[in-house]
């Protein structure tokens, strides 16, 4: 028994080992190499971020999530309002752009003729591509003028008895960083559905059409079987929007409060980091920038991983059928 345990092991090294097994081996290695570097990649950020946020950590504690002051003179850091905003913004944006984005992800996958499909495709693909400053840029020079002249004085005057519109017309604000946040994700939540309704076998809607069901009925079958996708796809594109820095500091005013109304200035998580980082000159303020960015991290890690979830178990069910 032990011989043949033995020139059991033999074989099995002299087949790993062989000139024809050799490559596989070592690339099979070195790719699980690389795939466990990202994620040791991630722990050490969260690591650092952790270590260089202790002071603020062993100061404010879990007061820092729940404390309104944001007062780097008297070293007085708490995060709701900011915490506020991003939520806030992130969500509103989302209410607009999810219709839009799958009305054009139901026209790319089940109405437009292959013509038109990949062109309107290629168009989506790029609005993703645009870098934020770009964004808000646009948002500055067209926007925010757009929404002081005619958005916000139009809402105050018909809606101004809703604590959501009132205040000063100053067009930065809540609002437009709503706005510019929704034309961003629009293309991510419309690409990834795109691709989650395609990924419905053609077996779904010819059995569909087969028992008498209209196009239309056809597709409302297609979303509900692809629901748990597109839901993925929306958490994907909530989880850029809670992150988006240079577009929403360029337009949403950059001020710690919490206001019901879209009309007045806001501030969002990456916002206060983009614009706070160079100014903290005392140590207690770049450790409370630090325990608000490892906030940011673990909201986006949660959200991003969740939606990533979604869409794999969509993708994975119908490989399946």
């Amino acid at each position: 028994i032990k011989t043949e345990s033995n020139s059991g092991k033999k074989y099995l090294l002299k087949k790993i080992f062989s000139s024809h097994n050799i490559g596989d081996f070592i690339f099979e290695r070195l790719t699980l190499l690389f795939a466990l570097s990202v994620f040791l990649l991630v722990l050490l950020m969260g690591y650092e971020m952790y270590q260089g946020s202790k002071l603020s950590i062993e100061k404010f504690g879990w007061s820092f999530l729940v404390n309104s002051t944001w007062d780097p003179v008297q070293e007085i850091y708490g995060a709701l309002p900011i915490i506020y905003g991003t939520i806030v913004s992130s969500f509103l944006a989302l209410i607009i752009s999810l219709p839009l984005s799958i009305g054009v992800a139901i026209f790319l996958a089940e109405v437009a003729p292959p013509w038109l499909e990949k062109p309107l495709s290629f168009l989506v693909e790029l609005l993703a591509g645009i870098p934020s400053v770009i964004y808000g840029l646009w948002g500055i020079f067209v926007l925010v003028p757009w929404i002081r002249n005619d958005v916000e004085p139009y809402l105050s005057d018909k809606l101004g008895f809703l604590p959501f519109f009132r205040g000063a017309p100053y067009g930065f604000g809540l609002l437009a960083a709503v706005l510019i946040l929704s034309i961003m994700v629009l293309p991510i939540i419309s690409s990834i559905s795109r691709d989650v309704l395609k990924s419905v076998p053609h077996s779904q809607r010819e059995a569909a059409l087969a028992l008498g069901a209209t196009r239309w009925q056809t597709t409302i079958i297609v979303l509900k079987d692809a629901k748990s996708g597109i839901l993925g796809a929306t958490m994907l594109g909530f989880g850029r929007a809670i992150g988006e820095t240079m577009a929403v500091t360029m337009v949403i005013g950059n001020r710690a409060l919490i206001s019901p109304s879209l009309f007045d200035p806001s501030y969002t998580m990456a916002s206060v980091i983009a614009n706070e980082f160079t100014e903290a000159t005392s140590e207690m303020y770049l450790s409370a920038l630090i325990q608000l960015a490892l906030v940011l991290f673990v909201i986006t890690i949660i959200i991003n991983a969740f939606a990533r979830l979604l869409v794999w178990s969509m993708s994975r069910k119908w490989k399946t059928v």
